[in-house]
């Protein structure tokens, strides 16, 4: 009896590591800028689960992934979640970055005569629907006296707006990093804007109720990765460019300009955060993009933790 339970056991225990092992965290991220950065860190040689990776052009399809319980965790902006909250996906923030009010921008052409946002006046001006551009640019109109029927807003993602605005069928362009590198150092694009005082830029980091509930364990140990992993980029931008421009084909300059201008850093979800978010879903309320006013409280799940306990 006593040699059979023993074995038993002994068989139980010889089975935990496999069965953590069997543990699959579904993971979105954008042009590789996560999965880049832990793997420039060596923040993964040791996970005790399995990652799936799937990248995403933009945050409209990331989210939707995640609405779909297609994966568990994904990295996004801040303003595109608000929509997702607002038809109720069962998705929380767990963790959140700040990064550089530059890594937001809105560009012109290098011959164009503009040399203000206010001298977009009558322009065309390209921005992803319910996205970081469309927000920052709704802002920067409040911010110079002027109103959405001063200019024409024309909806486009990241990529066919970079042929628009390479065509000239734009005259201006609201975009994020990496897409402000590629277009300053490629096309020679020029910045006559950026979020400051308009968008306190964050990046969420979003995890599906399902997840929180059955993975949190490995939610957990990745967002601790995700945390010190960032905060080691700060001093090592180099091999993460590296790393970037190996899985993206992004030279790898332009790759190094980004991540320096972004400075992406943690931040603590406080009630300063949680207020910030509620302004930006107010403002698109004032603009009819989001149909009603929207009440944010409840979508951060502060349990686990911040940058200064993951950094530990």
């Amino acid at each position: 009896m006593v040699r059979r339970l023993f074995l038993g056991l002994a068989l139980a225990v010889a089975a935990l590591p496999a069965a953590r092992a069997e543990t699959v965290l579904r993971v979105g991220d954008q042009v590789a800028g996560v999965r880049s950065l832990l793997e420039a860190a060596h923040a993964l040689d040791d996970v005790p689960y399995t990652i799936e990776w799937s990248q995403f052009p933009a945050a409209a399809p990331l989210l939707e992934a995640l609405n779909a319980g297609a994966l568990d965790v994904g990295f996004t902006g801040d303003i595109p979640y608000l929509f997702v909250y607002a038809a109720g996906a069962p998705v929380k923030v767990i963790g959140a970055t700040r990064s550089q009010p530059s890594a937001n921008a809105v560009l012109v052409p290098k011959d164009s005569p503009a040399q203000s946002f206010a001298d977009l006046k009558g322009k065309r001006i390209a921005v992803n629907r319910g996205g970081n551009g469309h927000f920052e640019a709704l802002g920067l109109l409040e911010h110079a006296g002027l109103t959405p029927d001063d200019v024409t807003l024309v909806f486009l993602g990241p990529t066919d707006a970079k042929s628009a605005f390479a065509a000239g069928s734009v005259d201006a362009w609201v975009i994020w990093e990496p897409y402000v590198s590629m277009a300053v150092v490629g096309d020679g694009a020029r910045v006559v804007a950026d979020a400051a005082g308009v968008y306190p830029s964050k990046t969420f980091e979003l995890a599906h109720d399902d997840a929180i509930a059955g993975k949190r364990d490995a939610v957990l140990d990745f967002h601790r990765r995700v945390e010190r992993a960032k905060l080691w980029a700060l001093q090592h931008p180099e091999p993460i460019a590296a790393q970037i421009s190996a899985l993206t084909r992004i030279p790898e300059d332009i790759a190094l300009r980004s991540l320096r201008t972004k400075q992406e850093t943690p931040i603590a979800i406080d009630d300063a955060v949680v207020a910030e978010t509620q302004g930006e879903a107010d403002l698109f309320t004032r603009h009819h993009v989001l149909p009603a006013a929207l009440d944010v409280s409840a979508a951060f799940n502060r349990s686990f933790g911040t940058n200064a306990t993951a950094a530990k």
